[in-house]
């Protein structure tokens, strides 16, 4: 069977559950060298990393951190490189923070907890990967269906604003990154069933989005890696500084 990221590194954020531990899969079952980060779910990550490692075509280890902390943030970029050799080849950006509620509700922790999380930690983390990157390296940035006009909704503009942002961080660092071979890319998911974003919203707008959708169905976790997987491929060296929506051709 081939394996299209055999000898590859890869670093996800916030990979011990959701479109995270999604993704971690399926690098791995490409056959490349994973960190699973996770803040306090350490048995969760554990259990995912046995997982990987008894599949026996990637290989799996955990990293703590918490995304709230630049610090932090740049420490597990940095304990990877060292566990790593001194190289890594993927970083996927998936860590995000993301709480709904009315104009009139937002406070200014909760903004800066969103940028934190979702804008700025992640472009530190960019600007310390780079530094163990050569030719060949993968940008993977995690937006959101809801920087689509046709599908943003009330009631979300933090976490709206902060994938406005990164969707600018991918197109200009793309352009920044590509002549030292490193591509830069997003993709959005539609709706998908994550605890971040079953937790964000009642079970009456779940189902609500589940019916407004072609498919009578909000997306898995498993629909939105193999788009991940493939930008991590030596393949993708053409695209670059593109966002891509996976949402089954829904605005929801």
């Amino acid at each position: 069977m081939s394996l299209p990221l055999k000898g590859k590194t890869a670093v996800v954020t916030g990979s011990s559950r959701g479109i995270g531990a999604a993704i971690a899969k399926r690098l791995a079952a490409d056959g490349a060298s994973v960190v699973i980060n996770y803040v306090s779910t350490a048995d969760v990550a554990l259990v995912l990393a046995e997982e990987i490692n008894k599949e026996g075509k990637g290989s799996a280890i955990t990293i703590q951190g918490d995304m709230s902390s630049v610090a932090d943030g740049v420490r597990v970029i940095e304990k990877s490189a060292e566990h790593f050799g001194g190289h890594i080849d993927i970083v996927v950006l998936n860590a995000a923070h993301m709480v709904n509620g009315p104009l009139e509700d937002i406070t200014e922790a909760e903004f800066d907890k969103h940028f934190t999380v979702n804008v700025k930690v992640p472009l530190f983390q960019v600007q310390a990967a780079v530094k163990y990157m050569t030719s060949g390296g993968r940008v993977i940035f995690l937006s959101s269906n809801v920087t689509l006009n046709t599908s943003v909704g009330p009631q979300v503009a933090l976490y709206a604003a902060t994938k406005g942002a990164v969707e600018q961080f991918n197109r200009v660092l793309a352009k920044e990154l590509g002549a030292k071979g490193i591509t830069v890319n997003s993709v959005s998911p539609g709706a998908t069933a994550t605890p971040l974003f079953l937790r964000s919203h009642s079970q009456e707008i779940v189902e609500r989005t589940a019916a407004a959708h072609p498919a009578g169905r909000i997306a898995q976790p498993e629909d939105i890696a193999p788009m991940v997987a493939f930008l991590s491929r030596d393949e993708a060296s053409w695209i670059n500084g593109q966002n891509i929506y996976i949402n089954n051709g829904s605005a929801v």
